[in-house]
């Protein structure tokens, strides 16, 4: 089953996240990752507001982790660190 990345960031660093996404993109299309969502307009409903909200879909819950422990995203993920504070959930879609 098909699955969602879901990242609610606020970037401290553009320089450092811009970095980060250069490096993230093509990790997460190398897992079959597709972005939905990425920055645009949203509507705080509940719980912390982060100013960017990314979504990509996966094929599975396990290639959204493959991707996420890859050595290509975690490369990516260095320069997220320190330059954003984030939550990312995966969550399985319900067909």
């Amino acid at each position: 089953m098909s699955a969602l990345w879901i990242a609610h960031v606020t970037v401290t660093d553009d320089a450092a996240y811009k970095k980060y996404a250069e490096l993230a993109g093509p990790a997460i299309a190398d897992h079959g990752g597709t972005f939905i969502a990425r920055g645009g307009r949203y509507v705080q409903l509940e719980g912390k507001e982060r100013p960017r909200n990314v979504v990509a879909r996966f094929p599975s819950v396990d290639e959204a982790v493959a991707c996420y422990h890859s050595d290509a995203y975690q490369k990516a993920l260095d320069h997220a660190r320190g330059a954003s504070e984030r939550e990312l959930v995966v969550v399985e879609i319900s067909e």
